[in-house]
């Protein structure tokens, strides 16, 4: 398989496992994310860590060879997969994050944008090159980048297809931090800072953030007051309100 599952305590982990290959996309891999997140999901992981086999490379891309000589109707199902596939990561019910050890470059920077948070180790380059092939991104780096760093500069990366650095990629807030030493260990640590509160108050956090891109501030302030109301009327908002006066730790229960 060049998709592997493990656990690290709360946290799933999936690695793209094809080093030979800088752990590029085909069909078949793709196909195997989607089965791998579906799997993800049923478990009682409270996070998922999305990384690449190897120093090198989190994912290189596509394979290139793989789309040579494909029917127009061949290349937009392929698109609708990838898109597909990595959108199950937006309604995954807990957080994902991307540990871009290496390269992230087309279809992999796509799965990274794809993911709730980008962690990236200090050998990290990133960029949509595809426009030195012809084509433009089509499992949705075109819509995802945009609202990660701005329209103007995720214009100029997808234009130029240039290939940005972990600190140019931190500067821009593509990524939320560079990890050092033990990037894996560093990467959990990250997770730690939220996995342990309210899974569906978290979920609650990512849906209004994410409304906030395409909504109004007027539609946006009643898709918050909506989701803030169904939070009050969870236990777990009980439990934090009365742990903060008692003065100790919450013990939320998803509930």
């Amino acid at each position: 398989m060049s998709i592997e599952i493990t656990r690290e305590g709360d946290v799933a982990i999936i690695t793209l496992n094809r080093p030979e290959a800088m752990n590029a996309l085909n069909f078949e891999i793709i196909e195997q994310l989607g089965k791998a997140f579906d799997e993800v999901e049923n478990t009682d992981a409270r996070a998922l860590l999305i990384t690449g086999q190897g120093e090198k490379s989190f994912c290189a891309g596509a394979d290139i060879k793989e789309l040579i000589g494909r029917s127009l109707v061949e290349q937009k199902k392929g698109a609708e997969l990838g898109q597909k596939v990595f959108a199950k990561l937006d309604s995954l019910r807990i957080p994902s994050v991307a540990l871009i050890n290496g390269y992230a470059f087309g279809g992999g920077l796509e799965l990274a944008l794809s993911c709730t948070f980008r962690l990236a180790t200090p050998n990290a380059k990133l960029g949509l090159p595809e426009i030195k092939l012809g084509l433009i991104p089509g499992y949705g780096g075109t819509q995802r980048l945009p609202r990660v760093i701005g329209e103007a500069k995720a214009m100029e990366m997808i234009m130029s297809g240039k290939t940005i650095s972990a600190s140019e990629a931190e500067q821009m807030g593509l990524v939320s931090r560079i990890l050092h030493e033990d990037a894996k260990a560093e990467g959990l640590q990250f997770i730690n800072t939220f996995s342990h509160h309210s899974l569906p108050v978290l979920g609650f956090i990512r849906e209004a953030v994410t409304r906030a891109q395409s909504a109004s501030l007027h539609e946006g302030l009643k898709v918050e007051a909506d989701l803030s109301t169904l939070a009050y009327q969870m236990e777990d908002s009980a439990e934090g309100m009365r742990a903060f006066i008692e003065k100790r730790p919450a013990k939320f229960k998803d509930q």
